[in-house]
């Protein structure tokens, strides 16, 4: 696996019912920001989205916001997306997601809906392709993802997910220990008898 240099957070562009959700988004981009980290996000200056690159630019970091041209005016404010220092404009869904992946050494899951859900799945469906080894977070704040995982575990009950060993998605309750974690499971991956989990717990 590659060098942790960089995280993608998937997230909704709305605030959500509690003020926590935004929050966590704040935490995490500075948490990003001051591990040296990039932001990599969809681009979005508004709810969760926002608060992250928020979070990340108040701390100095760097941020990369991905966004399709149709989305601008309902996620973002064009003041907003000039605090990025990185910022790409695409045609279509498709060539956002695929160039978040190009550009990200992992993944986060925060808060979010529809679009959320199904950019985590495909990231885990490709995980179980194995076209990637890249490190998968479910930032479980107040909970928020227990409905999702308890149907991928489901799934594996019932015989639809062979390859467990390749998706194994991190499940990180405490907002604060996400970049940790994800940088634990970097190191656990070139030295496999590393106790990932017991790192985790830690955390």
């Amino acid at each position: 696996m590659n060098p942790i240099r960089s995280i993608c957070v998937y997230c909704g562009s709305s605030p959500g019912r509690s003020d926590v959700y935004l929050k966590a988004g704040h935490t995490l981009g500075r948490s990003i920001a001051e591990a040296g980290l990039r932001l990599v996000y969809g681009g979005g200056t508004k709810g969760i989205m926002g608060a992250v690159a928020d979070g990340a630019i108040r701390a100095g970091g760097k941020v990369t916001g991905i966004i399709p041209r149709f989305l601008i005016n309902k996620e973002a404010t064009e003041n907003a997306l000039g605090r990025l220092d990185e910022l790409l404009i695409t045609e279509n869904m498709h060539e956002r997601k695929h160039i978040m992946f190009e550009k990200s050494d992992a993944f986060v899951a925060l808060p979010g809906g529809i679009g959320t859900v199904e950019e985590i799945v495909e990231i885990m469906t490709w995980a179980q392709l194995g076209h990637h080894r890249k490190p998968i977070v479910f930032g479980n704040i107040e909970g928020f993802w227990n409905p999702m995982l308890a149907l991928i575990d489901h799934m594996k009950a019932e015989g639809f997910v062979h390859t467990t060993h390749l998706v194994n998605p991190l499940v990180v309750d405490r907002v604060e220990a996400i970049v940790a974690a994800i940088l634990a499971e970097g190191a656990a991956v070139d030295s496999p008898t590393t106790g990932l989990q017991s790192v985790i717990d830690k955390l």
